[in-house]
């Protein structure tokens, strides 16, 4: 599939058939996000592939919202995207290199979760990206190293559903020339 192609088709999708998702296609599409651009080329996202039947469903019962309990329930891998913590727009120093301060490491966590997305989706995988739980339950759960902060969680399956493509804005809505 092309890029644009594959950036216009990709959905969130909220319902799986079930199939399992091979481990070595988890690593394809880690692989694959594992070249999304970070600051300074710090690398600082990291990512915990959760198919435990079990696991899975203490992060749904414990952590997240009804309609973010069906999700993780019907897909067969939930992927939690992590940062490590404090390198991700600061200088070795410890202090911040922008006035955006520490915001620079969630920017490179959603362009390499978002790579992840696209790379799934090229390999006819569904995702959509979760931002809505108990964040400090959830790290507790999947024991988080310290040094580490949970950003998303990303279910990941075959889709059994294929929703249509939201409205978008145009154009001149979204781009200034000067």
């Amino acid at each position: 599939m092309d890029t644009i192609t594959c950036i216009k088709t990709r959905r969130s999708v909220r319902k799986y058939t079930g199939e399992k998702v091979s481990k070595e296609l988890i690593q394809e599409i880690v692989s694959a996000a594992a070249f999304a651009p970070s600051w300074k080329n710090s690398q600082t996202t990291r990512y915990i592939a959760i198919t435990d039947p079990e696991l899975k469903g203490r992060l749904s019962k414990e952590c997240c919202a009804q309609h973010n309990q069906s999700i993780i329930d019907s897909a067969p891998v939930v992927i939690a995207t992590l940062i490590v913590d404090k390198r991700s727009g600061f200088e070795r120093d410890g202090s911040y290199s922008t006035i955006r301060e520490d915001n620079w490491q969630a920017f490179d966590n959603g362009i390499a979760t978002q790579t992840l997305c696209l790379a799934a989706h090229d390999k006819g995988l569904g995702t959509v990206i979760m931002g809505l739980y108990d964040i400090d339950k959830a790290q507790e759960i999947l024991q988080v190293p310290e040094g580490q902060l949970l950003m998303s969680l990303v279910a990941v399956g075959y889709p059994s559903e294929e929703p249509a493509a939201p409205k978008r804005k145009e154009v001149e809505d979204l781009l200034t020339f000067c």
